[in-house]
């Protein structure tokens, strides 16, 4: 079953969070699947996560890029993963019809968006009942994460 972990931005915006899950999965060896809302969100992320940091790098790519099966991060609006990553995170209330094809998914929920949260709230019971192995992780006044749930 895939392990799925919900996490509550509230201290970081997405900009700030995806980054730092990203070098955890990439320092791992994991390839990584992040789905997005649009196409100018993708491209944005993208020169985003170039210079986010100047110490970091976290090589990427996207469908203007191509190469899909070299990137070990793969950015997406589609129901895809054409890099055969293991690790799935979901942006922006994006949804996955193939959950299951994943060990780790991270749900990222914008934590001043009532939709996404209870949106996440169904897909929560959801998991469970399927049988996944459900967590909530929430921002501390340090803004490290914790596990809650």
């Amino acid at each position: 079953m895939t392990d799925i972990r919900f996490y509550h931005l509230q201290k970081q915006n997405l900009d700030q969070a995806l980054p730092l899950i990203l070098e955890k999965a990439y320092s791992a060896g994991y390839k990584s699947v992040v789905r997005m809302e649009s196409t100018s969100e993708i491209e944005r992320m993208s020169k985003h996560l170039w210079v986010y940091k100047q110490q970091a790098f976290l090589p990427h790519g996207s469908k203007k890029d191509g190469l899909a099966e070299d990137q070990p991060i793969w950015i997406t609006d589609q129901n895809e993963n054409p890099n055969s990553a293991n690790t799935l995170i979901l942006t922006q209330g994006q949804i996955a019809e193939d959950i299951e094809s994943y060990d780790l998914c991270c749900e990222m929920l914008d934590g001043h968006s009532e939709e996404q949260i209870s949106s996440a709230r169904s897909r929560w019971k959801e998991y469970q009942e399927a049988g996944h192995e459900v967590t909530y992780w929430h921002q501390n006044e340090n803004g490290a994460w914790e596990k809650k749930a």
